[in-house]
């Protein structure tokens, strides 16, 4: 086990398995040449695999909607290690795309996304900085509140 696995362990979380596809694609790429590695869009499922569902400024809050996108972050990371073997191994968060399913009145957006981004900080610091864009959507799959997609630099 790694140094970002203790981290992840001390403070409090555990990473879900890897989510099989739902569709014809795969749940990460990786570009050799430039060490990036692309995930596919993760939705807001619990750790006990129940869809976290609901719409922002209808029937969520933005606490609710930090929370699924939290537990996201954690879904990618999951994700991450069943491609990459060790944590260790990100050198940078590179980038989030951050879907809110959000009525078209809704503004907060980044306060949601800030569920995932907070949690990578937390845990790689610096590494974990990132760039990010956070939109609304009329509708996600399964009406979840959140769907994220990431690209990370990792080491050889």
């Amino acid at each position: 086990m790694g140094k970002i696995d203790d981290k992840i362990k001390e403070l409090g979380y555990k990473l879900p398995e890897q989510a099989t596809p739902a569709g014809n694609y795969v749940p990460t790429v990786l570009i050799s040449q430039s060490n990036l590695i692309y995930t596919s869009g993760t939705i807001s499922k619990a750790a006990d695999g129940s869809l976290l569902t609901g719409k922002l400024g209808e029937n969520l809050e933005i606490e609710e909607g930090y929370a699924a996108a939290k537990q996201t972050g954690l879904n990618l990371l999951g994700s991450l290690k069943a491609s990459i073997g060790d944590l260790d191994k990100v050198k940078r968060i590179v980038k989030l795309l951050c879907l809110v399913n959000s009525t078209d009145t809704f503004e907060s957006h980044p306060l949601v996304a800030n569920g995932c981004s907070d949690l990578f900080v937390e845990i790689f610091g610096e590494r974990g900085k990132h760039a990010r864009s956070a939109v609304g959507v009329a509708s996600l799959p399964n009406n979840v509140c959140v769907e994220i997609e990431m690209i990370v630099e990792i080491s050889e």
